[in-house]
């Protein structure tokens, strides 16, 4: 498919609008380091321990996007685990997260963050009510057991077919979690949830990478968060489909497909294209193939037992329609693509831009700095209506 310049210019102005500005990018990063730095502070609880501090989800991947509205909280998701040997066999999931929770309750007090602690199912969230306005969530967690991470290499082998270094690398990655709702979260017990946010970075990355080209800066894989020197054509596209996405459903949230899946299913239906226009239909053409008809409908690709689609058939959210929302999203998406990549006119594609994705460019530089032509008006032959009507007499 053969992208023009009007396309490809439209595309760059698109992405332009959805990444972060550089001030809030700058925010995030700051506050990371600065949490990260208060667990390792000189009176700190866990100076002994050692501690790896570590982002995950779309800062992580490098897909972020601005909220709808400018008054909608970012988030940044991070995980700190403590690098423990034999801490189930003494601790509790409560334990540990409490453990956490009482240092991010001092770093809370120190830094003057107004909110109270909250705590979530899986962590703890500090929410920051700025310039910036976003939340940091951070996940409490434990490495694996040396025997817990061969059998997770194992089930990589047998289910995906991966390498062996790359086995070995993602399940270095896995940790055990705090989760309030597990049986076992006031016990001592072996009986942990397991997550693997950093093994998914890896793979995403590896994904990104079936174009053969270098984007990455030599320390992106030991940064608290990636810093992408130039975006992959995949990130561009999924940043694109979130946008999509969030404005389709902007009054009905809670029926959105979440962003895991969007992630996952453009990630495995990539194919290594350089042209943003051919790579996002035919991420939207693919995408339904790597959705199984059993379960697991669309695995963890560093967990296979984990289903992200695990809300669609739960009865608990059967009233929002998830399973059905996605593939009306899906349609919706390529029609609403195809539109904008086959369109012309400055009043059309001004039209697509606001109203399928929330983004605004006026009329005026559409035609004279990207290109669209103007639509002459079509001449209106005005009938007029004769004072009297005939059939009347």
């Amino acid at each position: 498919m053969k992208q023009t310049t009007i396309q490809k210019n439209i595309l760059s102005e698109m992405i332009e609008q959805l990444d972060l500005p550089a001030s809030v990018d700058r925010k995030v990063r700051d506050r990371y380091i600065s949490l990260s730095n208060w667990f390792g502070r000189e009176n700190s609880s866990l100076k002994d321990i050692s501690i790896d501090i570590f982002s995950q989800g779309s800062f992580a991947l490098g897909t972020t996007i601005r909220p709808l509205k400018e008054d909608e909280e970012y988030d940044l998701d991070m995980g700190c685990k403590l690098n423990i040997e034999g801490y189930k066999d003494s601790h509790t999931q409560e334990e540990l997260k409490q453990l956490i929770g009482r240092e991010l309750e001092l770093y809370r007090n120190r830094v003057g963050i107004e909110r109270p602690l909250d705590e979530k199912r899986r962590c703890w969230r500090l929410e920051y009510k700025d310039e910036a306005s976003f939340h940091l969530d951070i996940v409490p967690c434990i490495p694996l057991e040396n025997e817990t991470k061969v059998i997770y290499e194992s089930r990589l082998l047998e289910t995906y077919g991966y390498e062996q270094n790359f086995n070995q690398e993602v399940a270095h990655f896995a940790v055990n979690i705090t989760d309030i709702e597990n049986e076992n979260y006031h016990n001592i017990t072996n009986e942990w949830n397991i997550s693997n946010p950093q093994g998914y970075v890896r793979w995403f990355q590896k994904r990104m990478q079936k174009s053969k080209i270098g984007i990455f800066e030599s320390k992106a894989f030991i940064e608290p968060v990636p810093k992408y020197v130039e975006k992959t054509t995949l990130q561009r596209c999924i940043q694109l489909l979130k946008r999509h996405r969030d404005n389709m459903f902007e009054k009905n949230k809670d029926s959105k497909p979440i962003s895991i899946i969007i992630t996952t299913l453009a990630a495995r239906a990539y194919e290594g294209e350089q042209n943003l226009e051919e790579a996002i239909i035919n991420i939207l053409n693919k995408m339904p193939q790597h959705i199984r008809a059993q379960k697991p409908r669309v695995p963890n690709p560093v967990k296979p037992e984990e289903d992200f689609t695990d809300r669609w058939d739960n009865p608990e959210f059967i009233h929002l329609n998830l399973e059905a929302n996605f593939k009306i999203w899906l349609q919706q998406a390529y029609l609403d693509f195809k539109k904008l990549f086959e369109t012309e006119k400055s009043e059309e594609i001004h039209s697509i831009l606001n109203e399928n994705f929330s983004l605004n460019v006026n009329i005026e530089r559409l035609e004279k700095e990207f290109g669209y032509r103007v639509v002459s008006s079509p001449i209106i032959q005005v009938i007029t209506t004769p004072s009297t009507k005939p059939w009347c007499h």
